[in-house]
């Protein structure tokens, strides 16, 4: 598991460490950008890697569009993330091992 600070952050740690992730996590808002905007960059360079959007902000889910994310509104109940999150690292998983 790895923390990313910022959405530069984040980039630089996926391309130093390829393949090494199975899942990325992130909040629609954060310093500089937004969800969306890593979103983009991401796909340019780690089109296979499933993400995760958290936000508080229904409407946001729009700029996902055609960004094939996964995209919860808080609050939710932890089990429903935990169940969240293992089904996109086994999906993950199985896409990898096809690849």
């Amino acid at each position: 598991m790895s923390v990313a600070t910022s959405a530069d952050s984040a980039l630089a740690t996926l391309r130093a460490l390829p393949g090494r992730f199975g899942l990325v996590i992130t909040d629609h808002l954060m310093p500089g950008t937004t969800g969306s905007g890593l979103v983009r960059q991401m796909r340019a360079e780690h089109l296979w890697l499933p993400v995760l959007v958290l936000s508080g902000l229904a409407e946001a889910e729009a700029e996902y569009e055609g960004l094939d994310v996964s995209f919860r509104v808080k609050p939710f109940p932890p089990p429903e993330l935990i169940e969240l999150v293992q089904t996109l690292l086994e999906a993950s998983g199985e896409q990898r091992g096809a690849a």
